[in-house]
C-alpha cells in the first residue's frame, strides 16, 4: 500500500471511526431486526395496570401512557426514522450531484443559471420552507414527506460537486479523453462522477444524522409521521405530558436519537479524513 494509502487508512480506522460504524450497524440491525423479536408495537396491554410503568425485566424501557411497551416503539422508530433519512438523503444526494456535474462541466450560461437558482433556494431556510408546505394539507403520507425532505436538501450538494467538477475538468485525464472525441456524458458520468464519490459520500453520511433530526423536530410538531405509526419525535411529543409521572417515554426516543446522530457524524468525520488528499 502506497503512504497515501496507509494515510487513509490511518485515517478511518481510528477509534472514534470504529465506535460511530460499529454504533450506526448496531442501530440498522436493531431497525431491521427488533421488531420481529419484540412485541408488537401498537398492542396494549393492559390501560389499568400496565399503563406507565417503569422499565422492568418485562419492558426494558417501560410502558407509555396506553400501555404500549415503549422498546418496541422505539426500535419500530429506529426503522422509520433510518428509512426516511436513507430515502430522503438519497434522493437529495442524486438531485445535487446532477445538477452540480452539469453546471460545472458545462459552464457559461447553464452553470449561471443552475447556480443563481441555487442561491435563491439556500437564500430561504429549509425548516421555514417545510413548515410552510407541511402546515397546510391536514395528513401528509409518509411517502410525500420523504420527496419533501430530498427535493429541499440537495442544494448544498450541488455546489461541493460544481467545485469538484471545476477542478476535475482542468485535469490531464479529462482533457485526454476530449482529445480522444469522448462524448459529454461518458466523460461526465464516467470520469468527473466517478471521481466526485468521496465528498459525495461524505456528505450523504453526514445528511442522514442532519435529516434525522429534521424529521424528529417535525414529527414532534406534529407536522411528520403521523400516528399511530412510532416515529421518536412523535413519541417525545406524545411524552410532553408525562414527563413527572413517566419521563422514561420521551428519555429512551431522545437517547436514540442522540446516539444515531452521533454515529453517523462519527462515520462522516472519520470518511472526510480518510477521503482527504491532504492526508496522504
Amino acid at each position: 500500500m502506497t503512504d497515501a494509502g496507509g494515510a487513509r487508512g490511518r485515517g478511518w480506522w481510528t477509534p472514534r471511526g470504529r465506535a460511530g460504524a460499529a454504533l450506526l450497524l448496531f442501530f440498522v440491525i436493531l431497525a431491521l431486526a427488533g421488531p420481529s423479536l419484540l412485541p408488537d408495537p401498537f398492542r396494549q396491554f393492559g390501560l389499568l395496570d400496565e399503563a406507565r410503568q417503569p422499565p422492568s425485566a418485562e419492558h426494558p424501557f417501560g410502558t407509555d401512557d396506553l400501555s404500549r411497551d415503549v422498546l418496541s416503539r422505539v426500535v419500530s422508530g429506529a426503522r422509520v426514522s433510518l428509512a426516511v433519512a436513507a430515502l430522503a438523503v438519497t434522493l437529495s444526494v442524486t438531485l445535487g450531484a446532477g445538477v452540480g456535474l452539469v453546471a460545472g462541466y458545462w459552464g457559461g450560461a447553464v452553470d449561471a443559471l443552475l447556480m443563481r437558482f441555487v442561491d435563491g433556494a439556500l437564500a430561504v431556510p429549509r425548516l421555514f420552507l417545510l413548515l410552510l408546505v407541511l402546515a397546510v394539507p391536514r395528513h401528509v403520507p409518509l411517502t410525500a414527506l420523504i420527496l419533501l425532505i430530498g427535493t429541499t436538501g440537495w442544494f448544498t450538494t450541488s455546489r461541493l460537486v460544481r467545485a469538484e467538477v471545476l477542478r476535475l475538468r482542468e485535469e490531464a485525464f479529462v482533457r485526454a479523453a476530449e482529445a480522444l472525441g469522448a462524448s459529454r456524458r461518458r466523460i461526465m458520468f464516467r470520469h468527473l462522477l466517478v471521481n466526485t464519490a468521496g465528498p459525495l459520500l461524505v456528505a450523504a453520511t453526514l445528511g442522514v444524522g442532519d435529516v434525522i433530526l429534521l424529521e424528529a423536530g417535525l414529527s414532534f410538531l406534529g407536522l411528520g409521521v403521523q400516528p399511530p405509526t412510532p416515529s421518536w419525535g412523535g413519541m417525545i411529543l406524545d411524552a410532553r405530558p408525562l414527563l413527572e409521572v413517566a419521563p422514561w417515554v420521551g428519555i429512551f426516543p431522545g437517547i436514540a436519537i442522540t446516539l444515531t446522530v452521533l454515529a453517523t457524524n462519527l462515520v462522516g468525520d472519520a470518511l472526510r479524513d480518510a477521503l482527504d488528499p491532504r492526508g496522504a
